[in-house]
């Protein structure tokens, strides 16, 4: 059901950015790099800040999580390594450190009077969700078998070939929720920049007695912005990231940017199987999902095409 959207509600706005906008692949990720591109990434955001929309910002943690996880690895014989929750945690915040700085440094540099605030974001899933049970989402940097075998038999990982390598693979559940909805609301009433649901959140599931309980796993971040973007009832999602957008005959020679798709369009890409399961599928699933479920349009684009995207001139953009 199409939901009548406030002055507000119109002007509010989930951006969800790439984690390999910021550490690209092929370097070293060191810190004064992922700075460097944090910066050059939040153009589209300081513009849409001067233009005074209401901001969430979403960021992935794909190529951060790895790193994390190598750095557990390696410690593991001087300190226990940390679970996978822990570690989703852990990015969220100092992700949302760099984006929050780097965010608030450019609006000082225009003259605009808006605070950012970093939300680490418990994200609600089912523990009955198939996917609990059913680990394919590829983290972690890639190892040769005997070292794959190795750590799963000390760390009871699960593992799997990909492409020519092996990596750990871990479930990755439908988010259902944002935990902390109502606090982004808040800070979103004082005008407040929020960075929330870094690396898709933290998923956790209700346990009856105890509360709250962590799960070793991920959330698509994409998936995650819809969910924060319908919780907020913001009008627009954009999802930025390496590619101009959704192409038909992808990989092809006769390849074509799709410039507008319809629900009904999206929904028999997505039926047919053209658009990959591990990169454009998920996206163009949270675009048709935010836009189903009350949003007025999501688009998809790339980084240094992100304020276009959100005037539509730019990218795909996904309608009802």
């Amino acid at each position: 059901m199409t939901r009548p959207a406030t002055d507000a509600q119109s002007r509010t706005i989930v951006v969800a950015l790439g984690g390999n906008a910021l550490q690209p692949p092929g370097e070293r990720g060191e810190i004064h790099q992922q700075f460097a591109h944090t910066r050059e990434s939040l153009g589209a955001i300081v513009a849409l800040a001067a233009a005074g929309w209401r901001i969430a910002i979403v960021h992935g943690n794909g190529p951060q999580i790895g790193d994390e996880l190598l750095r557990n690895e390696l410690a593991r014989t001087r300190r226990p390594p940390l679970p996978l929750g822990v570690l989703v945690a852990a990015t969220a915040g100092w992700i949302g450190y760099m984006i929050q700085q780097s965010l608030q440094n450019a609006l000082v540099k225009r003259g605009i009077e808006r605070s950012v605030v970093t939300l680490v974001t418990q994200v609600l899933v089912d523990p009955a969700d198939p996917a609990t049970r059913r680990p394919t989402k590829p983290i972690g940097h890639a190892m040769d078998e005997a070292t794959a075998n190795a750590l799963a038999r000390e760390l009871d990982w699960t593992i799997a070939r990909v492409g020519d390598a092996w990596r750990r693979v871990v479930p990755s559940p439908v988010p259902l929720a944002i935990v902390e909805a109502d606090e982004v609301r808040n800070l979103f009433d004082a005008g407040t920049i929020v960075i929330a649901a870094g690396g898709g959140g933290t998923p956790v599931y209700a346990e009856r007695g105890t509360g709250l309980e962590g799960m070793d796993a991920v959330i698509d971040k994409d998936r995650a912005a819809a969910v924060l973007g319908r919780a907020l009832d913001a009008a627009v999602l954009v999802i930025l990231t390496n590619v101009e957008g959704v192409f038909r005959d992808w990989g092809t020679p006769a390849q074509e940017l799709i410039r507008m798709l319809t629900l009904d369009d999206a929904d028999r890409m997505l039926a047919s199987g053209t658009l990959p399961a591990g990169s454009m599928g998920p996206k163009v699933e949270a675009a048709v999902a935010f836009v189903r479920d009350g949003g007025e349009r999501a688009g998809i684009a790339r980084l240094d095409r992100g304020l276009a995207a959100v005037e539509g001139t730019e990218g795909t953009t996904i309608v009802r």
